[in-house]
């Protein structure tokens, strides 16, 4: 079943938690609503659940108006953050209630009951725990098993709110391949949100990005990491430093040094905002030529896959450089070490955004 969703905006007393929004999503895509707090992302998932209603707009399934169709009508499978799952009832009895309620002339049979619920439970690999109850699970099994329940009713459209938001990394890892394996065998349409960038990257087909209210841009993981609509899409998309420079001629300077950007940027500025991600940065020891500008050492951080390298610069507020660890090891980097940094791909908006 498809989405579209059509100019909607919703208010609660004078916040504007919506303003105009409108968005397809096509029938058995996987779609993240990725934001910061606040940003209406939640707001639109329980509209296109008939949770909420809209103050304007319309929501559409398929070819269907839903606006005012009742929850239970639309045929929307929901997974909540903090699982939802009824603690007196065992995990056979949470999976089996959507389908036990069910008005008599639709209600499966208690065999019928029976069969889908330990099948479910097989396909989330928890078939072994249908007589535990909620509070006997771990945070990831008691998701799985809301994501079973969830998906009981056959429902059109799947929906998940923070799914992996109270689990810790680990788990949410583990989760989130595990979530993606399932799509891609089931195919049904859903949209997640979550505000984790390596979440909505790693699980979604596409991004919405969303900020104050607004869809701000929507497209592949590739192309909202790689090619952002402004600069909050870049900043929010993963860490980015930000140096105050000047651009002439499709050229852009930090100090003396000069920075690749863009084709097509042609803005001339004296108080320019030039955006360059830590792994876009290069250290050396002597000056390499001359787009390279002076640095000391403040931090080193080895852990991971990669070493992250703090800086200060004269004329600049502390910056952040990540390098593999054989360069590191070559460079024998030290705190206090005054080094050079280049910058080997930067990217330029027409308007400031500051954190």
């Amino acid at each position: 079943m498809s989405i579209e969703i059509q100019n909607i905006s919703k208010a609660f007393g004078p916040f504007r938690a919506l303003k105009n929004v409108s968005l397809q999503v096509p029938t058995g895509e996987l779609v993240a609503l990725l934001g910061p707090s606040g940003c209406g992302k939640t707001t639109l998932l329980r509209i296109i659940a008939g949770l909420e209603k809209p103050d304007a707009g319309s929501v559409w399934f398929d070819e269907r108006d839903a606006t005012h169709e009742s929850v239970r009508s639309r045929k929307v499978g929901f997974v909540f953050q903090h699982y939802a799952l009824f603690r007196h009832m065992t995990v056979f009895e949470n999976v089996a209630f959507g389908l036990r309620v069910r008005p008599k002339s639709t209600r499966p049979s208690e065999k019928e009951i029976q069969e889908k619920v330990h099948s479910l439970l097989a396909m989330v690999q928890l078939d072994w725990l249908a007589d535990r109850y909620p509070s006997q699970l771990s945070g990831g099994q008691r998701q799985r098993v809301a994501l079973a329940r969830a998906l009981a009713v056959e429902p059109h459209l799947l929906l998940l709110d923070e799914p992996f938001g109270a689990l810790d990394a680990r788990v949410r890892k583990e989760l989130r391949r595990w979530l993606r394996r399932l799509h891609d065998e089931l195919h049904i349409t859903s949209v997640f949100v979550t505000h984790d960038q390596e979440e909505a990257m790693e699980l979604a087909n596409r991004v919405v990005v969303m900020n104050q209210g607004e869809v701000v841009q929507v497209g592949t993981p590739e192309e909202v990491y790689n090619h952002p609509a402004n600069a909050f899409v870049y900043h929010f998309l993963g860490d980015v430093n930000l140096f105050h420079g000047r651009v002439k001629g499709g050229v852009a300077y930090i100090g003396g040094t000069q920075v690749a950007i863009p084709a097509g940027e042609q803005l001339d500025s004296d108080q320019a905002v030039i955006y360059i991600r830590p792994h876009q940065l290069a250290i050396e020891r002597h000056a390499p030529n001359s787009n390279a500008f002076p640095a000391r050492v403040l931090h080193i951080n080895p852990a991971g896959s990669q070493v992250k390298v703090e800086l200060i610069s004269p004329g600049s507020g502390p910056f952040d450089v990540e390098i593999p660890h054989d360069t590191y090891r070559a460079l024998q980097l030290a705190v206090g070490m005054d080094v050079f940094v280049s910058p080997k791909q930067a990217q330029l908006f027409v308007e400031d955004y500051v954190i």
